[in-house]
């Protein structure tokens, strides 16, 4: 195992690197509930800025490729730091902007540089933590990074009703300051470290070496149809409320949430789960549970059992995209953070598609039938990670 990144401590370093993603989940899912606003205001389709989910995880997903290496090499607390400066600027440039044009540029930016967060911090925390606890410490940072989650999803429907779409974007671009200040103080040592030359000619054979292992396909493609199936389907939650006769934006930001809420309880209860249950055991258990949930949103219920749907849709997910996340991590022990990279491609272009997908169906299937396929595909995607990504020698 390499050794750890720098002179901390592995649960402080834990701690300070998720403050900067929290501040960057913040934007991840702030421009779910406020959809209807945007729309209204720069007098575009509301189905138009639904996509400015895509316009987000597409690039997450594009530049996977070179921000990998380039953590490997440069260090990863720095990458972080650098993307992170590139989020402020973009979120300022989101709070100003007086087109669709100008904030869907300021989108694009955005989610190119969190691509240089999520997967670059889980390769960190791989990297100070042991495979034998290495799903605790990724839940703990999932605590802190899905808190952002939350509060982006929740207080952005609330700002946005109280003070307009543009302080949402200004109260993301604050905290990424506030995060920014934190890690130049308590990350200064690990961010100096010497840098690794860059070696472009050896980037094909590590993704060569990761693909030949033959439990990538199945980490990769699981992730791709994770995001299809339930992120996918947060850009029109705010839209299906609103045709269901529930306009506030503050009502669709805490029924989004409720999926973090249930993230954070995965995160608060995952000591005794990976105790009790085996890794293909949680696997199976979080493809049902969030099946299950998904046909009840499908039901088109009352916003307050839409909102514990969520919650257990989030319970589900995460029981199941953690054990994904442990298995991808030993991928490549020499190149992790290109693997962990690879991993968050795979997941933000199902992300980036399951928009478009999603919106194709509510034409052509319709709302309720679209909801129940992607309960099923997260139904065969725990089964199918239980039976290729078990581990035998843990039976």
């Amino acid at each position: 195992m390499p050794p750890n990144p720098g002179p901390l401590a592995p649960a402080r370093l834990i701690m300070h690197v998720s403050l900067i993603g929290f501040a960057t989940a913040l934007s991840a899912r702030a421009v779910d509930p406020i959809v209807p606003p945007i729309a209204h205001s720069l007098q575009v389709d509301a189905g138009q800025v639904a996509l400015l989910s895509t316009a987000f995880t597409l690039p997450f997903a594009i530049v996977q490729p070179i921000l990998g290496p380039m953590a490997d090499a440069i260090g990863k607390v720095r990458m972080m730091i650098i993307c992170l400066i590139v989020i402020i600027a973009a979120s300022a440039a989101s709070a100003l902007a007086t087109s669709f044009q100008v904030l869907l540029i300021a989108r694009i930016v955005c989610g190119a540089a969190t691509g240089g967060i999520f997967p670059v911090g889980l390769a960190l925390i791989a990297d100070a933590v042991p495979l034998a606890e290495r799903q605790v410490g990724i839940a703990r940072w999932l605590a802190i990074v899905i808190g952002g989650n939350l509060l982006g999803a929740a207080f952005a429907g609330v700002l946005a009703d109280l003070f307009g779409w543009r302080a949402v974007f200004l109260a993301v671009a604050l905290c990424g300051v506030a995060a920014l200040i934190n890690a130049m103080v308590n990350l200064r040592q690990v961010a100096q470290a010497p840098p690794q030359p860059l070696d472009i000619a050896s980037i094909p054979s590590r993704y060569l070496a990761i693909f030949s292992n033959p439990r990538a396909k199945f980490c990769f493609s699981a992730v791709f149809l994770e995001g299809v199936a339930v992120f996918g389907l947060f850009p029109f939650v705010a839209l299906l409320l609103l045709a269901a006769g529930e306009p506030r934006a503050s009502i669709a930001g805490l029924v989004i949430a409720g999926f973090s809420i249930g993230g954070v309880a995965y995160s608060l209860a995952v000591t005794p789960l990976t105790r009790r249950w085996r890794p293909w055991q949680l696997m199976i258990g979080g493809g049902t549970l969030a099946a299950a949930a998904l046909a009840v949103v499908a039901l088109d219920p009352p916003w307050p059992i839409q909102l514990a749907a969520f919650v257990v849709l989030g319970i589900g997910f995460y029981c199941l995209h953690g054990c994904i996340q442990v298995e991808a991590s030993e991928l490549s022990t020499i190149a992790r953070g290109t693997a962990m990279s690879l991993h968050g491609s795979f997941f933000f272009a199902g992300h980036a598609a399951g928009p478009v997908l999603y919106s194709i169906g509510f034409a052509y299937l319709g709302a309720s039938p679209s909801v129940w396929l992607g309960g099923l595909v997260m139904l065969l995607t725990g089964l199918m990670c239980a039976r290729y990504l078990r581990r035998r020698s843990s039976e």
